[in-house]
């Protein structure tokens, strides 16, 4: 099995082109991944405070709670999609996690991640690897565990890229997952729809500036598109399809947010 620390790596030093043998898979997203990138190099610094803040503060318990999914596996390695400056990354290291793979198509959010790597010597248990989710530079079944964060509504084919995901976890090992979702009930979702389109655009220009105004103007609609194409029945499904047995899924905090979690299929 080839090594699992291929790809683009980012270090204190700078990104280092290491070679792997590219698989024949057509690239799902192009536009979403641009926009994701475009969206986010601006908020490394103050990402994590900021998701706190703008999440009314659940945001840390929702990625808690998807990191309690791994823990059945007793994972060596884990590989942490989407990772952004690495608040799943470090979760996964104080829980023991001997070695943990942070993949994310920012650059700028990586960096963060090794900043955050270095304030916890954790240099040598943490590899940072820019790529995206459709086209994983990694051998099958590499991973004993994968977690992925807010990821579905950046890419065009959600169904194909749960299987690529599937394709690096090892039989037996666990992938789980956090989106924001939609409140199922009618009047939390009533309060939903007022808060993410009102209350979060401005809340966001005043914490973190125009980068933050735009993030958060973004936010509630796409989850909202996202929902209406992809409903949660689908995606079990979808995950189903993808490889994966025992799915579970948790609503969090009334249905704003939603974790998911299966055993990769023998």
């Amino acid at each position: 099995m080839d090594a699992p620390w291929t790809g683009w790596v980012v270090d204190g030093g700078g990104v280092i082109e290491r070679s792997y043998p590219q698989r024949d898979v057509t690239e799902s997203r192009v536009r979403p991944r641009a926009l994701a990138q475009s969206l986010f190099a601006p908020l490394p610094r103050r990402y994590d405070a900021l998701a706190f803040v703008l999440s009314l503060g659940q945001d840390r318990r929702w990625r808690r709670a998807m990191v309690d999914m791994v823990k059945p596996a007793k994972p060596g390695i884990v590989l942490d999609v989407a990772s952004g400056p690495g608040a799943v990354t470090r979760e996964l290291r104080r829980r023991g996690v001997p070695r943990v793979v942070a993949l994310d198509v920012s650059e700028a959010m990586l960096r963060r991640g090794v900043a955050n790597a270095a304030h916890d010597n954790a240099f040598e248990q943490v590899k940072f690897v820019v790529g995206g989710a459709e086209q994983l530079p990694f051998a099958d079944g590499a991973f004993d565990a994968l977690t992925f964060t807010y990821l579905l509504r950046y890419v065009s084919d959600p169904a194909a890229v749960l299987r690529e995901l599937g394709r690096v976890v090892r039989p037996g090992g666990v992938m789980a997952s956090l989106e924001f979702a939609v409140p199922p009930r009618a009047w939390w979702h009533l309060w939903w729809v007022g808060y993410t389109r009102l209350v979060l655009p401005v809340a966001a220009a005043l914490t973190g500036g125009r980068a933050w105004w735009r993030a958060g103007r973004f936010l509630g609609p796409s989850i909202s598109a996202h929902y209406d194409r992809y409903s949660l029945a689908w995606t079990l499904d979808a995950w189903r399809a993808a490889g994966f047995r025992e799915v579970t899924v948790r609503r969090m905090s009334l249905g704003g947010g939603v974790v998911m979690s299966g055993v990769r299929e023998s």
